[in-house]
């Protein structure tokens, strides 16, 4: 993977008026996204692994948006495990567009958005290469994931586990997130290579990345990917925010 010399640099961060939330800057980079055939756990759709390249620096959120912060921009708490530092879940790819298009006029700004697909990976991967942002040995996902083999079948606050080399924490583990992509089985020659979003009109799902408490440690890899019908809610799916530059 080769990324912009700016890696090296202590990430800044930008919080959030009007709900306290957290961003950390991820410089601008390129990278392999997906696994190859020789990753132990990995499903097809993540492949074929290709180039992509971050062209723009951005602000992702540092945590998974959470049940006060849903609170404080919609009124109510949806989620199925209550708990104000807890992420929100139980919440739609629909019912998080209604979060940002209110988010952004509170903070009269156009900035907020979900992360695409590839910057997603590209923030959870942080520089590696490998199986996980720690590592290719497994046996310390518990250090950085509430999965299946320490979650007690539940979500759990926010930032208790080890982050990633960028600061972000929970990028494995504990909910499932959102992204802004259509699914697709897997990515081919008119998948985007420049970190945008990749659209379908005619598909009505959309991507989840990153496992969650009711999964295994293969269920948490950088490359794990998943989908979601755009109306459905589940108390295994959340979502954090990226915040354009």
């Amino acid at each position: 993977m080769r990324a912009s010399s700016k890696n090296l640099e202590i990430p800044k961060t930008f919080t959030s008026p009007s709900t306290g939330m957290d961003f950390i800057l991820i410089p601008a980079g390129e990278f392999m996204m997906g696994s190859s055939d020789y990753e132990v756990g990995r499903y097809v759709n993540e492949g074929k692994v290709r180039e992509v390249i971050i062209k723009s620096p951005f602000n992702l959120g540092k945590h998974p948006v959470t049940q006060k912060q849903w609170v404080a921009i919609m009124g109510d708490n949806p989620s199925y495990f209550k708990g104000d530092e807890m992420p929100v879940e139980n919440v739609s790819w629909n019912d998080v567009q209604r979060f940002i298009i209110k988010l952004n006029d509170m903070e009269e700004t156009d900035k907020y958005r979900l992360p695409s697909e590839a910057e997603w990976e590209y923030a959870c991967r942080a520089g590696t290469t490998t199986k996980f942002y720690f590592g290719d040995d497994e046996s310390k996902i518990g250090d950085y994931a509430w999965y299946s083999g320490n979650s007690d079948s539940e979500t759990h606050p926010i930032g208790q586990k080890k982050p990633n080399h960028w600061g972000i924490y929970d990028m494995y583990g504990n909910v499932w997130e959102w992204v802004q992509d259509k699914w697709h089985d897997k990515y081919n020659e008119v998948a985007p290579s420049d970190g945008s979003t990749w659209r379908d009109e005619n598909n009505f799902s959309h991507v989840v990345r990153g496992g969650s408490w009711d999964n295994n440690a293969d269920g948490c890899r950088s490359a794990t990917r998943y989908k979601s019908f755009s109306g459905d809610c589940s108390y295994n799916i959340g979502f954090r925010l990226l915040r354009k530059m």
